[in-house]
């Protein structure tokens, strides 16, 4: 794997600290009433006839939907466009600038090549991610349309200020980028033959415990993220230690990001009744899969850096080099201290039984531990949603609810 060669400069100073953005520590209700499908849809759904809408299930081409279908569809849906959305912002600052990105601004060079340092073709990467979320909340909302069932529309709730750096887009959106706590626990448990469907209290080692701590941006907030730094050709490359671990921060995010997804429709799939939806799940949760394994192989080449502070905000992060990682090393540790960076195959784990014998799967997967509910907690958890309101918080975990509650009908 290639690495640029990178000289550091001193982190920028002197940049005033921002205040707090308003509503940032919304909790979901405990409890949300259940709510029928057409419940404060308003602006939120598809329109679709009402004496459909309330019919037990959706009929279409002889294939029929139960509301347990539709209610994991639409939740899926609504999930897919909140990826979408920081995808999107991820692509117009550090993804490869073509037109099938329209209202791509341009692109971020530093940024870039920062983030070249975990691998050459990590703007490719990122462009080819955000594509693939675009077409499932496409294909979704439009496979629920076709079914005569009401798809999800979350740009009401698109309100939340973006980055103003050089080569973001002016608009408004619905997750938040900069105020970041990522829980890296993903990368020792895929490493470690202890599965949290048998063991909820498990815990996992940290690949970069500093990330768990405070709110970190992976995105330049504006161009004074990114001062200090040069890639002029007459002169080496220069990025500040700031911007590296801006562009680590990234590489550590997508990886948590997509490990939910494999989850997520693992556990989803058990709990519906259509086979053609069950098809669609496991086919989407497939290319979630792909996401993660190429995710968490990037994100172990990020380079060793030691309490870089936020010349805004005063957090340190720290980055060890996992490449050179070292500790546990017995690959059957129940640990899941195994940190080595090119560990990236899922480690066999115990599945269905302890008296069956390991076997490499996507984990967890029980319902309960891993489903609608439990993500969009992990997403509020991991910072995405500081800033947004109640409404929109009632919405997505009203969703989600619904979406928990499908059972397969035999």
């Amino acid at each position: 794997m290639k690495r640029p060669k990178v000289t550091s400069a001193p982190a920028p100073a002197g940049i005033t600290a921002s205040s707090p953005l308003e509503d940032a520590n919304i909790q979901p209700r405990s409890f949300v009433k259940r709510r029928s499908l057409l419940k404060g849809m308003g602006a939120v759904a598809t329109a679709l006839p009402i004496t459909t809408a309330l019919a037990p299930r959706a009929m279409a081409d002889g294939n029929e939907l139960t509301r347990g279908d539709i209610a994991i569809l639409r939740f899926l849906s609504a999930a897919e466009q909140i990826e979408t959305d920081l995808w999107e912002q991820y692509t117009e600052l550090g993804g490869t600038q073509d037109s099938e990105e329209s209202g791509a601004g341009g692109g971020n060079a530093l940024y870039m090549a920062a983030l070249e340092i975990l691998d050459e073709d990590m703007p490719q990467y990122i462009h080819d991610n955000t594509d693939d979320e675009q077409s499932h909340v496409a294909f979704l909302n439009a496979y629920l349309r076709s079914k005569y069932a009401p798809g999800v529309d979350l740009s009401p709730f698109r309100r939340l200020k973006g980055s103003t750096a050089q080569g973001a887009v002016n608009k408004l959106r619905i997750t938040n980028l900069m105020e970041l706590t990522i829980d890296t626990a993903f990368w020792s448990r895929y490493r470690s033959v202890t599965n949290p469907d048998f063991d909820p209290a498990a815990r996992f080692s940290l690949a970069v415990p500093s990330l768990n701590k405070g709110q970190h941006t992976a995105i330049p907030r504006d161009d004074n993220d990114t001062k200090g730094s040069s890639i002029s050709s007459n002169n080496p490359m220069t990025l500040t230690p700031f911007l590296q671990a801006i562009a680590f921060t990234a590489g550590f995010h997508f990886a948590w990001i997509e490990q939910g997804g494999t989850s997520l429709y693992a556990t989803l799939a058990q709990q519906v009744t259509s086979l053609e939806v069950l098809r669609i799940l496991i086919s989407i949760g497939g290319s979630e899969v792909m996401h993660f394994q190429t995710w968490q192989d990037k994100a172990g080449n990020a380079l060793p850096l030691t309490n870089v502070v936020d010349p805004r905000t005063g957090v340190l992060v720290s980055f060890n080099d996992l490449t050179q990682a070292k500790g546990e090393t017995n690959p059957e540790s129940t640990n899941g201290d195994v940190l080595q960076s090119n560990l990236i195959m899922p480690e066999p784990a115990h599945f269905i039984s302890r008296d069956l014998p390991p076997v490499s799967i996507i984990r967890p997967s029980s319902p309960g531990k891993s489903g609608a509910m439990a993500a969009m907690r992990g997403f509020q958890n991991d910072g995405l949603f500081i800033g947004q309101k109640k409404d929109f918080l009632d919405f997505v975990f009203d969703l989600a609810q619904e979406a928990d509650e499908a059972r397969r009908q035999y």
